[in-house]
């Protein structure tokens, strides 16, 4: 479904992303793991086609995603900073994007009741809590029931419920047959719902493969993280290095 493909990516003297490859499968959850400036973010902004890769291709069901006939139908995305205007309601900014991609507006209405926001479909965005920012986030994803997800940390700012919830909606998506490939800092959340992982350090991945493959002969996601990585980025912190990570072993 989701097919990444040797992507390199320079930004003027530095190397963003080298040769990167990985797969998103159909029926799967794939986590994306990485410390801030990794790479993670440039892969899925190449990914659905916010930039352009140096050399290698990214691909959606064996397409770019420029020449998708109906990408919001094909795949649904959340990128961290992709926010709604404050001034709009819930549901006028959900018709907006409804309109810009030829989806039936009765879809605002059954994305704001599946994200738990029915009653907030009148209220601006600008009084939302994070959380509940994040659920509008994923109703945007959602409304043209396409089978792949791209989702970039879906669970940032939702509380134990909100997220227990959140991983039960991506669950159900890929036993429909959809692929999900998500992005998280939250490593106790990627062990306890990937079925695969890609971990990604200096625009290189350093693994890719199963969650139980990826994570053998350690006690848990995360000190596999950081023998994969290296144990100074665990203790250096701050914005090159840092990992604000949980730990955690298998799904739950």
């Amino acid at each position: 479904m989701i097919e990444i493909n040797a992507i390199s990516k320079r930004h003027g003297p530095r190397t963003v992303l080298s040769e990167v490859s990985f797969s998103a499968a159909e029926g799967r959850i794939t986590g994306f793991l990485g410390r801030n400036g990794a790479g993670k973010s440039s892969t899925l902004r190449i990914l659905l086609g916010l930039d352009r890769p140096d050399s290698g291709s990214a691909r959606i069901d064996g397409r770019p995603y420029a020449s998708l006939r109906d990408p919001l139908r094909e795949v649904g995305s959340m990128l961290d900073g992709a926010e709604a205007h404050r001034t709009r309601t819930a549901r006028n900014h959900l018709r907006w994007i409804a309109r810009a991609g030829g989806i039936p507006l009765r879809r605002v209405d059954e994305v704001l009741d599946q994200v738990g926001l029915a009653r907030a479909a009148r209220s601006r965005v600008g009084t939302f809590s994070l959380g509940m920012a994040q659920r509008l986030g994923l109703a945007a994803a959602l409304l043209g029931e396409p089978r792949a997800l791209v989702l970039d940390e879906p669970v940032n700012g939702l509380d134990p419920e909100g997220i227990r919830w959140m991983r039960g909606l991506l669950r159900a998506h890929a036993e429909r047959g959809g692929a999900v490939l998500l992005s998280s800092h939250l490593m106790g959340e990627v062990a306890a719902i990937a079925d695969d992982l890609v971990v990604i350090d200096h625009g290189r991945v350093v693994a890719a493969g199963t969650l139980e493959s990826v994570t053998s002969g350690h006690r848990s996601l995360e000190d596999a993280f950081f023998a994969l990585t290296g144990e100074g980025g665990a203790r250096s912190g701050g914005p090159d290095g840092g990992f604000p990570a949980e730990t955690g072993g298998g799904r739950r």
